[in-house]
């Protein structure tokens, strides 16, 4: 197990090394003047091209790529064009707030997707397993910024049950210790706090997690079918378990493998796609940190931001490949 987890660690070095060619590439072919982004339109000549100079834009594209990997193989992200922070303490809070929202939208996903396919499989060709497959189709297939500006409307706007947007009533601030607002107010003991965190994170969780639940939904159902057909299940039935044993301990254990790599899969997605629903709601994520330096042509912020997002993704994914020896004890890692 050890040496399987250290081979693809290092496997992990040639994708972000990749990742960085392709992503410097593109960035740097994209329209725009990073020093008259940063100075502004009225700017002269003069104070542009000393900006260029001191941000290294004029040195040929090889060494600003060797420059920037340099600094990435130190540990060392860099540092904002625009802003002079080091990007490694600058991105923090924002990765932080990403993360809390993806893991609330995934927990909505996983809690709901998991159990709504199970009983769409056991009631299959019923009307419940129909208006679901339906269900879950249209909520694949509905864009998130509609979605999203359909909440704030009904529930925010109309029926003033959510906040419309952000993490927090800015009246009334959270003292931020690891930048995870939900644990920040339960260490502090803010239990109004605590609320008003939940409060926010509502809508926009609903709204992220919509299409995973969906695809969840759809893969359980699909997955559980087939784990009902087999021989175990009949034996169990024989033996005259209840619904709720033959379901979630029979079948869906079985079936799970499946599941447990689409939850992966999703989950690494949102962590980068989340740019749509951070920016309707107003969220301080990682999407909107990524997309506001591209407004602003912020090329070390984004080479930096979409390296750390393609870690944390190839992470996940082993993560998964580790659970599968958990839940099948035939797969076994050499």
């Amino acid at each position: 197990m050890f040496r399987y987890i250290l081979r693809r660690l290092v496997l992990l070095v040639p994708v972000l090394i990749g990742m960085s060619i392709i992503v410097f590439g593109i960035i740097h072919f994209i329209p725009g003047d990073p020093a008259r982004a940063i100075l502004g339109e009225r700017a002269s000549e003069t104070a542009l091209e000393k900006l260029r100079e001191d941000l290294g834009l004029n040195e040929p594209l090889f060494l600003q790529y060797v420059h920037f990997m340099g600094n990435i193989l130190q540990g060392n992200l860099g540092e904002s064009m625009r802003t002079k922070a080091p990007i490694a303490q600058e991105i923090l809070p924002y990765l932080a707030a990403t993360f809390e929202l993806t893991l609330a939208a995934m927990a909505f996903a996983v809690f709901f997707g998991i159990h709504l396919g199970i009983w769409a499989a056991w009631k299959q060709n019923s009307w419940f397993d129909l208006a679901l497959m339906m269900a879950a189709l249209i909520g694949v297939s509905i864009p998130i910024f509609w979605l999203g500006i359909m909440e704030q409307y009904l529930f925010a706007e109309k029926l003033g049950w959510f906040p419309s947007g952000a993490r927090f009533n800015h009246r009334e601030p959270i003292t931020a210790i690891t930048n995870f607002y939900i644990l920040d107010t339960i260490l502090a003991g803010n239990w109004r706090g605590l609320g008003d965190v939940l409060r926010h994170l509502v809508l926009p969780a609903f709204a992220l997690g919509t299409i995973p639940l969906s695809i969840i939904a759809r893969m359980t159902r699909s997955t559980v079918l087939e784990a009902l057909k087999s021989d175990y299940i009949r034996t169990a039935r024989a033996k005259g378990l209840n619904d709720f044993v033959i379901l979630y301990r029979h079948a869906l254990k079985n079936a799970f493998i499946p599941i447990l790599t689409v939850i992966g899969l999703q989950t690494g997605s949102l962590l980068g796609g989340a740019v749509l629903t951070e920016t309707i709601f107003g969220w301080p994520g990682v999407g909107r940190y990524l997309f506001d330096a591209i407004n602003n042509r912020d090329y070390t912020v984004i080479q930096s931001g979409i390296l750390v997002i393609a870690a944390f993704f190839v992470l996940i994914n082993l993560l998964v490949d580790l659970l599968y020896a958990f839940y099948d004890p035939r797969i076994r890692y050499s």
